[in-house]
């Protein structure tokens, strides 16, 4: 006979791996079987990626249409008339005024609109919502920012769908090439900016190396911040890295918005990385090298904490981050292995849900908890603004913070609160917050949470304190 699971492993499954149920059918679904629950939706074909659809351009498409509408700007802010200067005859005869240029829609704003709804409608539909954890995980840990211009804000929806879901239950050495090579982050991070100083072109230009991309593949992608390397190794993997670059709108290098390699700004020569050299072989060079990277033991263990930090603790047991980090290094980066090994451990199990639910993952559970997909990205984007944390614009290359201090100051909760009244208010045929608050976390729910709930002086009033109990924000 198979034991039952423990009080509570369901509502554990959806909260700490998952978004949150999307009705009662959900919590009873992971209590039955709460490790099988999540393993189920990893082995569902394709569930990472987003349906191709004639709205969803690769990134060359998109920017190929944006580098057209920027032409087509600069054409009409050319055309128009020039003021008259100082001192023309009044009475000579008037020229007829140009008739006013029709406002086009803004491309890059109605781009990201569009991939920003096709994210959380994956994200209020999935079974768990593990995979799509997972997505926002590694999209935070490999972030671009849309704040860095029209050329990120285009295509940083595209980054994601090409550079980060392919590989989430993949093998990380090739979400870490498919990221580096990818023309937004090799933009948002200045490479092609970055000439080998003895290279033809920085010899005819004096242009010189840019160690953005070195740097934060060392310290933020890979290894992390006192892991043994140091600024001759930064220094030389920038050398191995000049070149990469993305094909311009005139299309010399290759298909226009594509990932390039310039041979004449690639830095010549053998450079030695992490005390092993590397041949000149052109952009193999550094492929090369980033494929050692992705294998070094510090890779491992750096990768391996900030996962656990994630999913379980803000200081995760030292025993799991040690797992994981064998599994890591055993499987040769195989993070669907990793993430197996997460849901096998009992530590992830049995710890308490101590942390809080990012502005993010509160929206989308808000939305998973009236199980219906939103219509319009509009009311997501917007509180995730008021939250301070929108949508693929983080504040730096490190990513959104992942702790509960960075979301649980005063003036958070204070804007969280009103974000729940804002729903609250917001929500068509709302139910009964008590009956809600049982269809999502059953037994899990305290007894103060629903005396609380209980007393409220409205439905809204129920349903904002439901979403505000520890019970929906806390995993």
């Amino acid at each position: 006979m198979v034991d039952s699971p423990p009080p509570h492993q369901g509502f554990v499954a959806l909260m700490r791996f998952g978004l949150g149920a999307r009705g009662e059918s959900d919590l009873a679904a992971a209590q039955s079987d709460p490790r099988g629950f999540l393993k189920a939706e990893l082995s569902l074909p394709g569930i990472a990626l987003l349906d191709a659809r004639a709205d969803r351009r690769n990134t060359a498409a998109l920017l190929q249409a944006l580098f057209a509408d920027q032409q087509r700007v600069k054409m009409e802010r050319d055309s128009k008339p020039a003021p008259a200067a100082a001192g023309t005859d009044m009475a000579a005869p008037a020229i007829p005024a140009a008739k006013p240029v029709a406002m086009q829609p803004n491309i890059e704003q109605q781009v990201f609109r569009a991939e920003a709804l096709a994210r959380f409608q994956r994200a209020a539909e999935a079974p768990a919502g593990l995979v799509e954890r997972l997505v926002a995980f590694w999209s935070n840990h490999f972030c671009v920012s849309a704040r860095k211009g029209q050329f990120v804000r285009i295509t940083c929806g595209a980054f994601e769908r090409e550079a980060i879901r392919p590989h989430v239950l993949g093998c990380f050495a090739d979400m870490l090439r498919a990221v580096e090579q990818h023309p937004t982050m090799l933009h948002y991070l200045d490479n092609q900016q970055s000439i080998g100083p003895t290279s033809k072109a920085g010899q005819n230009r004096k242009h010189g190396l840019n160690e953005n991309l070195a740097r934060e593949i060392m310290e933020l992608h890979a290894m992390g911040v006192g892991s043994g390397y140091v600024q001759a190794d930064v220094t030389a993997l920038a050398r191995m890295l000049t070149g990469w670059t993305v094909a311009g709108q005139e299309g010399r290098l290759g298909e226009p918005g594509t990932f390039a390699f310039n041979a004449n700004a690639h830095e010549p020569g053998v450079h030695s990385l992490l005390g092993k050299a590397y041949p000149a072989t052109g952009a193999g060079q550094g492929e090369t090298a980033l494929a050692d990277i992705a294998r070094h033991a510090a890779t491992a263990k750096f990768i391996a904490a900030k996962f656990a930090r994630h999913f379980v603790a803000d200081a995760p047991p030292p025993a799991l981050v040690a797992q994981l980090a064998r599994v890591f290094a055993d499987s040769d980066g195989d993070l669907r292995a990793m993430t197996l090994a997460l849901l096998d451990s009992d530590e992830a199990w049995t710890l308490p849900l101590a942390k809080l639910r990012s502005p993010y993952e509160f929206l989308i559970a808000s939305a998973r908890s009236a199980n219906r997909a939103p219509d319009s990205a509009d009311p997501i984007l917007n509180g995730l603004n008021l939250m301070g944390m929108p949508l693929w614009q983080p504040p730096g290359p490190n990513g959104w913070p992942d702790s509960v201090a960075a979301w649980a100051s005063p003036e958070g909760m204070k804007q969280r609160l009103d974000v729940a009244a804002q729903i609250a208010a917001r929500w068509k045929d709302i139910p009964k917050p008590g009956d809600l608050l049982q269809a999502l976390a059953g037994d899990a729910a305290s007894s103060e949470t629903r005396q609380a709930i209980a007393r409220a002086e409205s439905r809204q009033q129920g349903m904002a304190l439901l979403l505000m109990s520890p019970e929906f924000q806390r995993r």
